[in-house]
């Protein structure tokens, strides 16, 4: 084993000189005495370092070409890649499978909580249609009940609105898209106001954005919101979690007052979905919201 010290550096400066040295020497042309002579020392020095790294090569070399050259290796080699792939996509399709079942199980509590009659479906594609900016394809419709101006929700709460619906294919306007509007009510003081998709006029960049009706309504960083509701629930049934304030903005002569929101589901990677084709029979008020946080305790 080579240990750093300065005389170990120093061999190995020196044998890197020698290096360079012979390289110049052995592309001079013809045969000059002196320059025979430096290549015959250099393999006086060289020749017991490169010994010993062919020795400690050589079972790797030999490994290998005898692996190479057994009886049907190739062929070997190529069914363990494919069934190496193939486990390795029925653990990828079991993960899939695992969420799936796990988002399943966040969409039933919260239709069993606001009292919704939904029609499980998956968002297959993200599109972005003329007029429109989030939009989304689900695998159902008009034969599994699907209707236009029902509420779409996922297992955390508001995804959007049905807005077209084919046999087996319904298009879903997104509740982030900017032509959005959804009537809101606000968890602790029961004040109302509009979330919209995306930045409002005036406002910060957001994904959802709450105007409040009421200037002096109080509302603060970390206030929840849920669906107000609309009538007979089209297109959106009550009780349904929206987001959470995330920041409130106050304007010099506005008219109301301008909140963004966290929505409460993740837009970006939207699978399992939930169509409402019954509503609930009396508004669940704040019941479908999960339990909030604790407070971190002070410090004393």
């Amino acid at each position: 084993m080579l240990r750093d010290s300065p005389r170990s550096r120093l061999t190995l400066t020196v044998l890197v000189v020698l290096s360079v040295v012979l390289l110049v020497l052995d592309g001079r042309p013809g045969r000059d005495p002196v320059t025979a002579a430096a290549r015959a020392g250099g393999e006086l020095v060289f020749a017991p370092a490169a010994a010993g790294v062919g020795y400690v090569a050589a079972p790797v070399g030999d490994l290998y070409d005898t692996v190479r050259r057994a009886p049907g290796a190739a062929d070997r080699i190529a069914e363990l890649e494919e069934a190496n792939a193939e486990l390795e996509e029925e653990l990828h399709a079991a993960r899939l499978d695992e969420g799936r079942a796990e988002h399943l199980d966040e969409l039933l509590h919260l239709s069993g909580l606001g009292g919704y009659e939904i029609v499980p479906a998956q968002a297959v594609t993200r599109t972005t249609p003329r007029g429109y900016a989030d939009v989304a394809t689900i695998d159902a419709g008009t034969e599994s009940g699907i209707d236009t101006d029902m509420t779409v929700v996922n297992g955390r709460g508001l995804v959007g609105r049905v807005i077209e619906a084919g046999p087996r294919t319904a298009t879903v306007l997104l509740a982030t898209d900017v032509t959005s509007a959804v009537g809101a009510r606000l968890e602790s003081t029961r004040k109302i106001g509009v979330v919209t998709g995306g930045t409002v006029p005036g406002g910060p960049a957001a994904d959802l954005t709450l105007e409040l009706f009421d200037m002096e309504a109080p509302v603060e960083a970390g206030d929840r919101l849920v669906t107000l509701g609309s009538h007979e629930g089209a297109p959106f049934v009550p009780g349904v979690p929206i987001g959470t304030v995330e920041d409130v903005q106050v304007s010099p002569g506005a008219l109301s007052r301008i909140a963004v929101l966290t929505p409460a589901v993740d837009f970006a990677s939207l699978d399992l979905v939930g169509v409402v084709v019954a509503g609930p029979a009396e508004d669940p008020r704040d019941s479908v919201l999960p339990p909030k946080p604790d407070a971190p305790e002070r410090e004393k």
